[in-house]
């Protein structure tokens, strides 16, 4: 079949994204009606200012903070140790530790596996804490902005 040839008939394509339309649950019949009825869907802005103000979104919201905060302020505070130490102690980070290793350089590979330990953390923390319910927030919204949830 010609693409062209579909446009100017009508007929539809089976790679038409809304070719399943009925799946979505948009142009099903009611029970008081046998022609196809579509649902307007509601304002972007109506939706998104019914769900920030949900107590599942202010969830989220709190879990995540109460995570990133802290270990951003933590991990900003042990960068800012190892510069000033480099800074104002190079005795204290030229000290070998073992072998042709020294303070500065164990401090600068215990930066790379905090930021490795930092990002397990937080992965972790998201998959435990805050994935599923984002996921079922996110059903609701596409729900409602399909004109089906409220």
């Amino acid at each position: 079949m010609d693409m062209h040839n579909a446009r100017d008939t009508g007929a539809a394509r089976l790679d038409d994204p809304w070719y399943d339309a009925l799946a979505s649950g948009w142009g099903e019949p009611d029970a008081t009606d046998s022609r196809p009825r579509r649902v307007s869907p509601p304002a972007a802005e109506d939706v998104y200012t019914e769900v920030h103000g949900s107590a599942a979104f202010q969830e989220v919201r709190r879990r995540y903070r109460r995570f990133v905060f802290p270990a951003a302020a933590a991990f900003l505070l042990w960068y800012l140790v190892y510069v000033v130490a480099a800074t104002t102690a190079p005795d204290l980070m030229a000290r070998p530790v073992v072998g042709a290793l020294n303070v500065a350089m164990v401090a600068g590979l215990a930066q790379f596996a905090t930021t490795f330990l930092l990002t397990w953390a937080y992965a972790r923390h998201a998959r435990l804490r805050r994935d599923r319910v984002a996921l079922e927030l996110r059903w609701v919204t596409q729900e409602m902005m399909r004109g089906h949830g409220r």
